[in-house]
């Protein structure tokens, strides 16, 4: 996606998005902390980027791509937003048919009809080899 005459990026991001830099032969991704750093724009160079919390709302989060030139010159640049969304699965803790975001049972199970905790049933089986 780099434009015509691209030799190097960098990237920029707002507080909330985490963004690591995993260029080609190295083991280990660099994370991108602040703006002014660059990279070569080489085949196999990855992106990652996260968020460790939900948003507040949609699209409160970016991304920025600066492209250069030869000798430091920018050229264009691409970003993109992201919503971060949180996922949470409750349970009947307790077997009484209500699910509680706040049960104290979650974090244990007892067996039997006055157990608690949840009950998981996990396929995992080779459907698809």
């Amino acid at each position: 996606a780099a434009p015509a005459g691209a030799v190097a990026f960098g990237v920029k991001h707002t507080e909330g998005v985490s963004v690591d830099v995993l260029l080609r032969g190295r083991a280990e991704p660099e994370a991108v902390c602040g703006a002014g750093a660059r990279w070569p724009l080489d085949e196999g160079t990855v992106l990652r980027f996260s968020m460790s919390r939900a948003s507040s709302e949609v699209n409160d989060n970016k991304v920025t791509v600066s492209f250069y030139a030869e000798g430091g010159k920018p050229i264009n640049q691409a970003g993109v937003f992201l919503t971060g969304v949180g996922i949470s699965l409750d349970v009947d803790a307790d077997r009484d048919g209500v699910v509680e975001k706040n049960s104290p049972n979650k974090a244990s199970w007892a067996w039997g009809p006055e157990g608690h905790g949840a009950i998981v049933l996990v396929s995992c089986d080779k459907e698809f080899p």
